[in-house]
């Protein structure tokens, strides 16, 4: 299983306002709280582990169909900007994170040598959706393939994972 998210920060800066009152406690956990209060940079603290809780949370609901608003149970152990992990109800999926200057994005995955086989989609891939899922059709065995796709603003990220 895989499943990403992306973040466009100009397009965050203009729709988020994270450092209103009581928008942090809505999103992080206490421990993520002081990751984003002691970080050099706040602002891309909030959108490095939100956009980890997002990739995660897309596993999570693929794999137990259970669908929410729930990102405090999602909690980030983080390693460093790139690297970590994020679990919910006993699950723990692994996290990469790329920061540029335009966009935070997120791939995370069920083990972590499942990264050395995401590949990347192009979005004029046909992508198929079944009850909001998205998938592809492998052109040469015909299975099944889960995919996951994010878009945000000025981004959009489609990945899956070869055999």
């Amino acid at each position: 299983m895989i499943g990403n998210d992306i973040v466009d920060l100009a397009l965050a800066r203009k729709e988020s306002n994270w450092k209103r009152n009581r928008f942090l406690d809505k999103i992080f956990t206490a421990k993520e709280q002081l990751l984003i209060v002691d970080s050099q940079n706040p602002e891309i603290m909030v959108w490095n582990l939100w956009s980890r809780k997002e990739a995660a949370y897309k596993i999570y609901n693929r794999e137990t169909g259970i669908r929410g608003y729930f990102p405090w149970q999602l909690e980030c152990s983080y390693e460093n900007e790139i690297s970590g992990s994020v679990s919910i109800k006993g699950k723990t999926y692994f996290t990469k994170t790329i920061i540029s200057k335009e966009f935070v994005h997120t791939i995370a995955v069920v083990k972590k040598d499942n990264f050395d086989t995401v590949k990347k989609l192009n979005s004029n891939d046909t992508i198929i959706k079944s009850n909001g899922i998205p998938f592809i059709i492998d052109e040469q065995t015909k299975l099944i393939k889960p995919v996951s796709i994010s878009h945000h603003g000025r981004f959009w990220e489609g990945i899956t994972l070869i055999d």
